[in-house]
């Protein structure tokens, strides 16, 4: 069976590769859009305009798995910031707070013709960080200009009280999620092929 991973992201590659599934990667070619406000719905969208475009790229029967991820606090969505400054303005806003890792993940199935979409959330628990610590981060951190700012994998680790929920959700893919809707789909782990 054919799994497509639609997405170029590291850590959801890194996710597949610790699974040791066998998988190609097909990036999505649309712009991704969603006017939806509602956090959940929003990646729902995104996560399904990526699954539809690499449908549309090949030719013959896969399995497509396609995410997208934000983090969401105070009624706001934190995107992938564009420069050191909105890293730095990120991290001071999420000090001493909550932020939840919201995760939507669509998986098309083109051997049986269906659909899954669904959602994940992880709380994440910040310290108390101060701006000279904020500052050191910004200067170091190589993952600094990836989701909205911090890598929970990399030196966010540091300013991380505790995370409630799915700690592979904060890096992009639920993994265990995922597999329970693979279950719903009729699939088991026997079914996927194995890197060698």
């Amino acid at each position: 069976m054919k799994l497509i991973l639609a997405s170029n992201s590291k850590t959801r590659k890194d996710i597949f590769d610790m699974v040791g599934w066998k998988y190609e990667v097909v990036t999505s070619k649309v712009e991704e859009h969603s006017n939806s406000i509602d956090p959940e719905q929003y990646v729902i969208d995104l996560s399904r305009d990526k699954a539809n475009s690499v449908a549309s790229q090949i030719s013959d029967k896969a399995l497509i798995v396609a995410a997208d991820s934000i983090i969401y606090m105070d009624n706001k969505k934190f995107e992938k910031p564009k420069s050191k400054k909105e890293g730095f303005e990120n991290i001071k806003k999420m000090s001493g707070k909550v932020n939840y890792a919201v995760t939507g993940v669509t998986i098309k199935d083109l051997y049986q013709d269906k659909e899954i979409s669904f959602t994940d959330t992880t709380e994440v628990f910040f310290k108390s960080v101060t701006d000279n610590d904020i500052s050191w981060y910004v200067e170091n951190e190589k993952y600094l200009l990836n989701r909205a700012g911090y890598s929970i994998a990399g030196k966010t680790s540091i300013f991380v009280d505790k995370i409630v929920g799915d700690y592979y959700n904060i890096l992009g893919m639920p993994i265990s999620k995922l597999y329970s809707k693979l279950n719903e789909l009729g699939y088991k782990i026997s079914d996927f092929e194995m890197k060698e």
